[in-house]
């Protein structure tokens, strides 16, 4: 057990949820959480969401107190784990023991890269205890209001780039969310044809006091993002009257990154929380919006063929996290992400076009070997990234080598290492037409992916 972790643990005994504040403007709606770690230090982290001539409803009621309240219980895990104190105190909400119980299941598999990075061993019913000292306030159920459209969170990334595109008939009725502002989010957007009154901007700002504990030595690490999506993206769809949030998380996002455990950087995105979270929205949200993801049917391998395309967006996505933390954006070409990136477009764009989006062919750094094995399998974890699985590098990976072959080119370095000591994939089986069956896609949306994926070569 990490000796950090019980030190901490032991001197801050007591995280409490004291309160949250919502301000509301022309132009913004602004909220702002009370959060305490008794003995250290208060946070007052805040989200601002830019109306930009979009109309939203009233914030004033209890409706959406509770929505906001909720996604506190989210942003509070972010101050929480800096010292992991046992008792969490809620004083500005309700919460039954279902709920609770909700919530620790999110936190304990949300922050699995957490605790294993941090080697803290615990179990779920010991990482924390909650109390609630707010009374119950009834929530009215307007489930059945009128609503059309669908709220599209986007990244950056390839995998939104192809929700956008899937959706593009409906366009009219729907809108982007972006939190972050990053420019090829907007620049995506915008060559998807979405006007600045379709394109919802949020600001999520971390205290800085969080920031000055990560300095001077307090616990760090992963906390489950996309689980603060959910929330936020079910809270503004309530807001501008939308049926539907289409999330971009595939079915490789269930795979464990460390064999035999159940460690996902991913969690929050796996088809298990978005069941949960759909089954939580509709029993204690009550607004009626349908959660779920648009390419759950899909493997990585499915979305980059789909992604291989859309060239129009080619020079201007992005996903590498090193890289976003520079102004431009660019890809580092050092990283997982990168290189995953790199193999998974590989069959499709390489080498032109590939070396074009990257600035360099990733296949030729010796550098990258050991992450190269790493995503391959063949190293003693799956990288800490949103990449996909095993199966999917390595299918990749010996189709692009075939390919290769066929043509009679030299292979580039870390396709000959892989040529020269694993075994090729098994490609008699084209792994782009597979549909994954269980997953929670509308029936209409249901048709599109079908069409668009089954039925083109």
């Amino acid at each position: 057990m990490n000796e950090k972790f019980l030190k901490l643990r032991n001197t801050y005994k007591t995280f409490i949820y004291h309160d949250y504040h919502i301000e509301d403007s022309e132009d913004n709606i602004k909220i702002t959480y009370d959060f305490e770690i008794v003995g250290l230090c208060e946070f007052h982290p805040t989200i601002e969401i830019k109306k930009k001539k979009i109309p939203f409803k009233s914030v004033e009621n209890d409706f959406v107190k509770n929505l906001v309240f909720n996604i506190g219980m989210v942003e509070l895990v972010s101050y929480w784990k800096c010292a992991c104190p046992e008792n969490v105190i809620v004083k500005c909400g309700y919460l039954n023991e279902e709920q609770i119980n909700w919530f620790k299941k999110l936190y304990y598999n949300g922050q699995g890269e957490y605790r294993y990075i941090n080697q803290i061993d615990i179990s779920q019913e010991e990482m924390m205890n909650i109390t609630v000292e707010a009374p119950y306030c009834k929530i009215e159920d307007i489930s059945q209001e009128e609503k059309k459209g669908t709220l599209i969170p986007i990244g950056g990334g390839k995998d939104s780039t192809v929700t956008l595109e899937l959706l593009k008939k409906d366009k009219a009725n729907n809108y982007c969310l972006m939190i972050g502002g990053k420019e090829p989010s907007m620049k995506c957007a915008k060559v998807a044809g979405y006007e600045d009154n379709q394109i919802i901007e949020v600001t999520r700002t971390i205290d800085s006091e969080l920031l000055r504990l990560n300095k001077e030595g307090f616990l760090n690490g992963h906390t489950p993002f996309s689980s603060m999506l959910a929330f936020l993206s079910y809270f503004i769809a309530f807001l501008t009257d939308k049926k539907y949030i289409a999330l971009s998380n595939e079915s490789s996002a269930n795979e464990s990154n460390v064999e035999g455990e159940k460690i996902n950087h991913q969690y929050s995105k796996s088809y298990e929380f978005e069941q949960d979270f759909e089954y939580y929205s509709n029993k204690y949200l009550k607004a009626g919006v349908h959660y779920f993801s648009m390419l759950r049917p899909l493997n990585e391998l499915q979305i980059a063929k789909l992604f291989s395309r859309n060239k129009q967006y080619h020079q201007i996505f992005r996903s590498c996290n090193v890289g976003s933390k520079i102004v431009p954006w660019e890809w580092c070409g050092e990283c997982p992400k990168c290189l995953f990136v790199f193999i998974i477009l590989s069959p499709f764009l390489y080498k032109d076009e590939l070396v074009a989006i990257f600035g360099k062919d990733l296949y030729q750094k010796e550098n990258l070997l050991e992450t190269f094995k790493e995503l391959c399998g063949y190293g003693k974890t799956k990288p800490f990234e949103c990449v996909g699985t095993y199966e999917e590098v390595n299918y990749a990976i010996t189709v692009t080598i075939k390919e290769l072959e066929k043509e009679k080119t030299k292979l580039p370095y870390l396709l000959q290492f892989y040529k020269d000591n694993y075994e090729l994939a098994d490609t008699t089986k084209d792994i782009t037409k597979r549909y994954n069956e269980i997953n929670s896609v509308p029936e209409e949306f249901d048709a599109i992916l079908k069409e668009n994926i089954l039925n083109v070569n």
